[in-house]
């Protein structure tokens, strides 16, 4: 079984469409389990009327935890032997589940994520592919973010669940990703657009300063780099990011 982690923060405009190209996948043995970090607006009642026995929701009442938190608590409670990922306003195509399966069972990987599409405001692709390599190991990782938190499944046969519990700092997504790199096991791409990556203005990730600011940190803080290798990762990063986006 495959068990979907999602975070939840006042999504109720997102989370039914998100929620609905779950129920479509063509493979069918998951468990999507959602994460309530303290949501003020409607989201449980639209998750609760997804009618699925599928669908868990859970919602955080000791305090908002943040994304970490919630996927965190997510994967504590995991039934499945496959993690995977998507945020709460993302889009999975119907076969993301079956491919990114196939792909790892098929190669014995403990560590796969694919290539995704932008998205607009309603989760049209707006024409953008961005690829991805066959391997990336750690220090290739480094300057280059291009997994994608929705594009991710890791087998937990092959790894711990430990070493997938993210940190709470910024950017923790990709800050797992390099725990579990660093660690040495190999990430690999399924180089097929099988997400789209929705980018609304309002989001983080649309602020360029605020995203330079959090990599930094992390070549600063988490991987506690000095000041002339962070900047010389830190150009590697932004030039590949900026070639992302043409």
């Amino acid at each position: 079984m495959i068990s979907i982690i999602v975070p939840v923060y006042n999504a109720e405009k997102y989370i039914k469409k998100t929620i609905d190209s779950v129920k479509a996948q063509t493979y069918s043995d998951w468990e999507l389990i959602l994460v309530d970090d303290g949501s003020t607006d409607n989201s449980a009642q639209e998750i609760l009327a997804s009618n699925d026995e599928r669908i868990r929701y859970v919602r955080n009442e000791s305090g908002k935890k943040g994304a970490a938190g919630a996927r965190n608590y997510g994967i504590s409670i995991a039934l499945g032997r496959y993690i995977a990922f998507i945020d709460a306003d993302d889009i999975w195509q119907k076969d993301k589940l079956q491919k990114t399966l196939d792909y790892m069972e098929r190669n014995e990987y403990e560590f796969v994520f694919t290539a995704y599409d932008f998205g607009d405001e309603n989760a049209e692709s707006v024409g953008k592919t961005v690829h991805v390599p066959k391997d990336l190991t750690y220090k290739k990782a480094l300057s280059r973010t291009v997994i994608f938190t929705s594009t991710v499944m890791f087998d937990l046969n092959k790894l711990e669940k430990d070493m997938i519990y993210m940190p709470y700092i910024a950017s923790e997504d990709t800050a797992t990703w390099w725990n579990v790199l660093r660690s040495g096991v190999v990430a690999h791409g399924l180089d097929e657009s099988l997400v789209i990556y929705r980018r609304s203005s309002g989001t983080l990730s649309a602020n360029k300063f605020v995203a330079i600011k959090r990599i930094w940190g992390l070549y600063r803080k988490n991987e506690k780099f000095g000041i002339l290798k962070s900047m010389l990762y830190m150009i590697g990063w932004a030039w590949r990011a900026v070639a992302r986006r043409m």
